[in-house]
């Protein structure tokens, strides 16, 4: 397997995948989709700004994917920039015949695989940090995971939760509703789960302190001892 380190500008990702061509293809599609962003920030900085739901005027496809997933999780478009980005990265991917690819934005992953794959979650200062991770089984289609934390790495959040991950087969929404949660969720208020049967979430793992908190079909849970050196730390927001 290969694992390459890619950065521009603010985004900080790890790309794994068996051929080089397709390392090569991820970086093509992420830049690309970093250009639709800039493009729409240029023309429209509130799209960038915002914290609250946002519909802007006649967007390209990616800015318009953000702001959709943005808007049913009740926060602003930047919200899902991480994981639209890694999403465009692993379709790419997917385009030059790759089987398995996974491409980690800043700590928000898009997968495709062919094999089971172990993904260790990292809260910071919980005791629980790095001690267990979900064994994502193969699957046909590209599938997000996404992590938001209020106590971990540069994003802003307005929550205390240490690590908030999201499983969707829509990356994109994974990462907004990951921002939402981690938001609102504590260990005593889970209520901003509540509304979540509605949509393409397929299941959340929130890491409170000593607290974990468990919501819908989530894979496996195994022990494991996360590598902090494999961690992709991420930057500001575009």
């Amino acid at each position: 397997m290969i694992r390459e380190h890619f950065e521009y500008r603010q985004t900080i990702a790890t790309i794994l995948a068996d051929d080089p061509r397709q390392t090569e293809a991820a970086k093509s599609g992420m830049l690309i989709a970093r250009q639709e962003v800039e493009r729409q920030i240029a023309i429209d900085p509130y799209f960038s700004a915002t914290f609250e739901p946002y519909t802007p005027k006649n967007p390209a496809e990616i800015p318009a994917s953000m702001a959709r997933a943005a808007t049913e999780a009740g926060v602003g478009p930047m919200a899902a920039v991480a994981g639209a980005i890694a999403r465009a990265g692993v379709e790419a991917m997917v385009g030059a015949g790759a089987t398995f690819g996974l491409v980690d934005n800043g700590g928000d992953i898009a997968l495709v695989s062919d094999r089971e794959v172990k993904v260790g979650i990292y809260a910071g200062t919980s005791p629980l940090s790095g001690r267990f991770a979900l064994l994502i089984p193969p699957g046909e289609g590209v599938l997000g995971i996404c992590t938001s934390s209020a106590t971990v790495g540069p994003s802003i959040s307005f929550g205390i939760a240490d690590a908030v991950t999201v499983i969707s087969p829509d990356v994109v929404a994974a990462d907004a509703w990951a921002t939402a949660i981690c938001n609102r969720i504590t260990a005593d208020d889970t209520s901003v789960l509540d509304g979540l049967g509605e949509t393409e979430i397929s299941g959340v793992l929130a890491v409170i302190g000593d607290a974990v908190i468990r919501w819908g079909d989530l894979p496996p849970v195994v022990r494991a001892r996360v590598d902090e050196r494999l961690i992709t730390a991420g930057k500001q927001p575009l």
